[in-house]
Parts: structure tokens; C-alpha cells; sequence
């Protein structure tokens, strides 16, 4: 079984306060796009979970969310068989576009076919937020607003169709890191979020762009100046709109026009700010 954990970016992202247990209320809007990991799965004789990934540096044990997704259920319904599993990595790691989540929500999947445990997206859902906060929302995927920890997921209709350039530099940064130099009393602007979610409702493309912010961005982007050099070369070449995702370091444009993006990943390349520059489009949620 052959399976594609596809990759998010946020629209917009909002923190709203700490928690007293040291996680953070936050509300987002996620957008999966068309970039994404493919995980082989088969059932094993042996009894025991495996795992392979074309990355060298990417952990094949229980420090891996697709393992951990696997060994979870496999416990859960006593599941004697082992699994063999191949998971070749495509989107950026530690990148802000969930990528290991999506892998672990793919895994969740795949044992639920596999297996036949006859579970529904939302009971995949409820055992896949155990695993991490963003895996239930790679389940269920599409345009969503996600709220709590991020597990609190209202779909929403699809977003109006646009094309993606994807920059991610030669970085990485931690999510730990991105709320440690997040500073909440200091933060005067807040995302329209609601808003958002109205344009999106209304399917208006051009009344939502002027809208998608991420709270993340300048505490990053003070660290990391090749963010803002990345987004003003989208810019520059006819992005209606780039942001960072996630908690960083990837920076997503929007398009309205194909030519324009492909010219635009044409820069991005020729810059050479970007380790990874990918043109796709968004994904509306439905198929593996």
C-alpha cells in the first residue's frame, strides 16, 4: 500500500495565550498543497515493525511519529503481524509544514486499511492527537480552522484555487524555539483570523490575501534575515502575497497566474536563497 502524507502551510496563525499546562492556545487556518512524502506500507510475518527512509539523518525507531502512529494501534487492537514500512521524504524537514505530522497521519490510515479495524476519520482523528497536535488535521486535511492546541479543527470549504511557490532555506527552526522567542505582551497586531474565515466562506481570493499573517514572523525573521530576502524575491516577481509557515522557516507565495509563478520559481532558484524551491498548487483534501 502505497500512501501520500501531503504537507500544509498556514494561512494565517495566531497565538492567543500559554496555557497553565505550557502549551499554547493558538488559532490557525491550514491549507494542504499539493507536495508531499510517500509512505509504503505491508504487512510482516515477523511480528515487528520496520522502518526505512531515504534520509539518513531521519530516526527509523520509536522516536519516529509514523512509528509511533503504527506501534499505537497496533497495541490498541492487538495486532499480532509486523509491518514493513518505507517512507521516502519529499517535504522539508523541520520546515513548518508538518511534515512529520502528515507522515504519522498517513501511517494511521494505511493501518486502518491495511488492518481493516473499520475506524472513521474521527476515531483516526481522536487517537492521531496523542501522536501530536497537528496530526488529526494531516487526516483529515484540506482548508480548515484549526484552534486549541491546534487540535480543534472546523472544516471549511476549499479554498479558491491558486498556485504555491515553496522557499525554504538552508535552516531549520524548531517550533521550541519559535515560542521562546515569542514574546505575547509585545505583540501590538494580531491576525485577522475571523476575517479569513469569511473571505474563505465568500470564496474571495482577493479580499483573504491582504489578511494571511503569521505571529511567528518577525521574531524569525530577526533571526533569520534570509526569510525576508526570500519573500521580497517572491514578491518582487509577482506573488499577490508571501508568508512564513508554520513556526518557520518556509515561506509560501500565492499566485493567481501560472506564468507568473513558474517565472517566480525561475528567481527563486537563480537567487540561490532557497535550498528548496518547489511550484505546486493547493490540495482540496480529498484522495491518497
Amino acid at each position: 500500500m502505497r500512501l501520500r502524507a501531503m504537507a500544509k502551510i498556514n494561512l494565517g496563525l495566531d497565538v492567543l495565550r500559554k496555557r497553565p499546562d505550557g502549551y499554547h492556545e493558538v488559532r490557525m487556518i491550514m491549507q494542504t498543497i499539493q507536495m508531499y512524502d510517500v509512505l509504503t506500507m505491508e504487512k510482516s510475518k515477523k511480528g515487528e515493525v520496520s522502518l526505512k527512509t531515504n534520509l539518513p539523518y531521519i530516526p527509523t525507531d520509536r522516536r519516529n511519529l509514523v512509528y509511533q502512529a503504527v506501534e499505537l494501534l497496533r497495541e490498541e487492537f492487538q495486532i499480532q503481524e509486523g509491518v514493513n514500512l518505507e517512507l521516502e521524504k519529499f517535504i522539508p524537514v523541520a520546515a513548518g509544514m508538518a511534515g512529520g505530522s502528515s507522515d504519522a497521519a498517513a501511517a494511521f490510515v494505511g493501518m486502518n486499511r491495511l488492518f481493516q479495524l473499520g475506524l472513521s476519520e474521527k476515531d483516526l482523528m481522536e487517537r492521531a492527537v496523542r501522536i501530536g497536535a497537528d496530526v488529526p488535521y494531516c487526516i483529515m486535511r484540506g482548508t480548515a480552522l484549526a484552534e486549541g492546541i491546534g487540535e480543534k479543527l472546523t472544516p471549511l470549504p476549499s479554498l479558491p484555487f491558486c498556485y504555491i511557490l515553496i522557499g525554504k532555506p538552508g535552516i531549520n527552526v524548531s517550533t521550541k524555539m519559535a515560542y521562546e522567542k515569542l514574546n505575547l505582551k509585545e505583540i501590538s497586531h494580531h491576525p485577522d483570523i475571523d476575517g479569513m474565515v469569511r473571505d474563505i466562506q465568500k470564496g474571495d481570493l482577493y479580499s483573504l490575501i491582504p489578511r494571511m499573517e503569521n505571529v511567528f514572523e518577525p521574531g524569525i525573521v530577526k533571526e533569520y534575515p534570509v526569510i525576508a530576502r526570500i519573500k521580497d524575491c517572491m514578491m518582487t516577481h509577482g506573488a499577490l502575497k508571501a508568508v512564513m509557515s508554520g513556526s518557520g522557516p518556509t515561506v509560501f507565495g500565492i499566485f493567481d497566474r501560472e506564468d507568473t509563478l513558474q517565472k517566480a520559481c525561475e528567481e527563486l532558484r537563480k537567487s540561490r536563497l532557497a535550498k528548496t524551491v518547489f511550484a505546486t498548487q493547493i490540495f482540496p483534501g480529498t484522495g491518497r
